[in-house]
C-alpha cells in the first residue's frame, strides 16, 4: 500500500480516533479495489448473457449469493442482516447496469 506505517492496528489496539480513521480508510481502499474487480465480472456477465435466454435478474443466483454472504458474515461476526442489506443494494445496482447494457444500443461505452 505504500503507506508510511508498518503495521495494521487491530481495532481493540487503536488508541485514538486518528488511528481508527486511518484503519477505516485502509479498509475502504481495499473494499473499493475489490468492488472494482467484482464490477469487471459483472461487466463481462451481461455480455455473455446476450447469447443466452438468461436475463439480468436471475432469482436463484441472487438468493445463492445472499445465502453465502449471510453465512460468511455470521462466521466473521458481522451482522448477517447488514451484509444482506449491502449486497442487495449492490446486486440491485448491478442488475440495473446489466439491464441497461442488454437493451438494444445499451452497450455504448459512453454510458454509465
Amino acid at each position: 500500500m505504500g503507506k508510511s506505517r508498518d503495521r495494521i492496528i487491530p481495532a481493540a489496539e487503536c488508541q485514538n480516533m486518528d488511528e481508527v480513521r486511518r484503519e477505516i480508510d485502509r479498509i475502504d481502499e481495499q473494499m473499493v479495489e475489490l468492488l472494482a474487480e467484482r464490477f469487471t465480472y459483472v461487466d463481462r456477465a451481461w455480455q455473455l448473457k446476450m447469447d443466452t435466454e438468461e436475463g439480468a435478474t436471475v432469482p436463484w443466483r441472487i438468493q445463492q449469493v445472499i445465502d453465502k454472504v449471510r453465512a460468511k458474515a455470521e462466521e466473521k461476526g458481522l451482522p448477517p442482516a447488514l451484509a444482506e442489506a449491502l449486497w442487495r443494494q449492490m446486486i440491485g445496482w448491478f442488475i440495473q447496469y446489466e439491464e441497461e447494457r442488454m437493451r438494444p444500443g445499451g452497450d455504448d461505452s459512453t454510458k454509465a
